[in-house]
């Protein structure tokens, strides 16, 4: 009896990771699919119309990357110029411009950031640390001391996390890359490094 308890424990270790990442990529699908109203019916004899999933998402793929390609051959284009200065000027929509393409930038971008894991001391008494990202060396600008750092704290199951300012004293940089620690903070620990 117990063997048949730890095959079905076994069988739900493969079975429930796998029916949920291709439960998420199928609402995934379906939500980016329906994005645009573009569907091509299938013609089933027997059977009502069915729709082709994923033009949707194939036209928003293609339309992006046209965009990425107009935009890396003509990066001077007056068009992005005078868009970019257009969304500079207006106060909110600048604020949410750059924030995204900032964090767009971060992953994808040529400077991007999240590449210096450090491990930041949170508690000395009990010691409390946690993994985060340098995202600023120095902060002098901000009228802080040389020795102050910006370290960006992910939080587990969620992109999402805090800034933190610390004592470059409370930093320790960790022997890794910065996809795998990642990776690990974002899975809980579970993961293997």
């Amino acid at each position: 009896m117990k063997k048949l308890i730890n095959y079905f424990f076994q069988g739900l270790l493969f079975v429930v990771p796998t029916a949920v990442t291709f439960y998420v990529v199928y609402l995934a699908v379906l939500w980016m699919d329906n994005l645009l109203p573009i569907k091509v019916p299938i013609p089933v004899p027997g059977f009502e119309e069915n729709n082709l999933p994923g033009l949707g998402i194939l036209f928003i793929v293609a339309v992006i990357t046209v965009l990425g390609y107009i935009g890396t051959r003509f990066v001077r284009n007056p068009f992005f110029v005078i868009f970019e200065g257009l969304i500079e000027r207006t106060p909110l929509l600048k604020v949410i411009y750059s924030s995204v393409k900032d964090l767009i930038e971060a992953f994808v971008g040529e400077k991007k950031r999240f590449t210096q894991p450090v491990l930041v001391t949170v508690n000395n008494n009990p010691l409390v640390q946690r993994i985060g990202f340098v995202t600023e060396n120095d902060l002098t600008d901000l009228g802080l001391q040389k020795d102050r750092m910006a370290v960006y704290l992910p939080f587990s199951y969620g992109f999402n996390g805090q800034l933190v300012i610390v004592d470059s004293n409370n930093v320790t940089k960790l022997d890794a890359s910065g996809t795998e620690m990642m990776k690990f903070v974002i899975s809980g620990g579970v993961t293997d490094i």
